[in-house]
């Protein structure tokens, strides 16, 4: 036990939020990789490996915009990949690859981000300032150095 911390922030007392979605990444439409895709209602997870795993959490409110795509051997297997742009420092681009029912999640997707940024109150000016600050402007006239 950790001294001086209340009950509900010890380590190991930490309950986590229900999944709205999962998926894995598929292969000819089976899901047999070791990337597997996770939603709750903050934050979306990534993890990718078997032996090795990396995991990697973006907050629902700084995806800022997303892409789906579908090829013509995605659409015969019923997959295709969504690409998440975000306002994310280490991960600014996240495809959901090869994922069943691409367009139900994009449309998923779409509509937690929104009540997520509408619970958080923000607004497109203040995403915008977000997205940019990975670009050091140290003079401050607007254009990257």
């Amino acid at each position: 036990m950790i001294k001086d911390v209340p009950p509900k922030y010890e380590p190991y007392n930490v309950v986590p939020d229900p999944i709205l979605w999962k998926d894995r990444k598929r292969i000819l439409g089976m899901p047999i990789s070791f990337t597997r895709y996770e939603v709750d209602a903050e934050r979306l997870t990534t993890r990718i490996g078997f032996f090795r795993t990396i995991t990697n959490d973006i907050l629902l409110y700084r995806i800022l915009d997303m892409k789906l795509s579908r090829t013509l051997w995605q659409k015969i297997f019923g997959v295709g990949t969504i690409m998440l742009y975000t306002a994310d420092q280490s991960d600014n681009q996240c495809p959901l690859t090869n994922i069943k029912r691409p367009e139900q999640i994009r449309r998923f997707l779409s509509k937690i981000v929104e009540e997520e940024r509408n619970q958080r109150r923000l607004i497109g000016r203040e995403l915008f300032g977000v997205a940019g600050a990975g670009m050091s402007d140290i003079d401050g006239d607007g254009i990257p150095d």
